[in-house]
């Protein structure tokens, strides 16, 4: 698939679903708001050096298409920011991670456009344990940019039964990063949307 037709495929299901909280403009015209992304653990799973790609699936790889796109933005929440580098990584179906093969398999980073916009093609991620309890099915994102403080975050689904037990996904400051899946097609795809608010250093 080409850029034409992932993005053509994934904004026409998609909606905005944002950790956008209270824009202000100021006397100057300015913005100033509330809508910075939270953060959530890195995790033990983290390989830096992941591929520039925006495509995560191979040929026979199992798992629900998803494609996920949104923009990268300044803490006035509605600023751009281009070149931003947003990495993304996960687990398999199984809940396995690929932790040494030079695949780099469902790991990739990719950075955003001149309007701030990001977008993968991926699959839904499954679960596994973690002590006595499964982790929900989630993405790990890790973005920087210049004049911006470094995010470290995660996102979850919706309608997920192991959110409520998780010690992170559970936190009232997550709740703005569980996310709805849009069915994207008549071929099982999904689509969501993400949008992250960097703060200004």
């Amino acid at each position: 698939m080409n850029r034409k037709e992932f993005l053509l495929k994934s904004s026409i299901s998609v909606f905005g679903v944002s950790t956008i909280g209270t824009i202000i403009q100021q006397a100057d015209g300015t913005f100033n708001g509330d809508c910075e992304t939270t953060n959530d653990i890195l995790g033990p799973f983290y390989r830096a050096d992941a591929p520039m790609r925006s495509d995560l699936t191979t040929e026979g790889l199992k798992g629900a298409r998803i494609f996920l796109q949104g923009k990268v933005l300044q803490s006035d929440c509605q600023t751009p920011i281009s070149n931003a580098l947003v990495e993304i990584w996960h687990c398999n179906t199984e809940g396995e991670y690929d932790n040494d093969s030079p695949d780099f398999n469902q790991r990739a980073r990719i950075l955003t456009d001149s309007e701030g916009n990001y977008q993968f093609k991926t699959i839904l991620p499954g679960k596994y344990m973690n002590g006595t309890l499964y982790r929900p099915a989630h993405i790990h994102y890790r973005v920087s940019a210049k004049n911006s403080k470094e995010l470290i975050s995660q996102i979850y689904f919706k309608g997920d039964p192991h959110i409520e037990k998780d010690p992170w996904a559970s936190k009232p400051k997550a709740q703005l990063r569980i996310l709805d899946l849009i069915p994207a097609d008549t071929n099982g795809n999904l689509s969501l949307n993400f949008d992250i608010y960097l703060k200004d250093i």
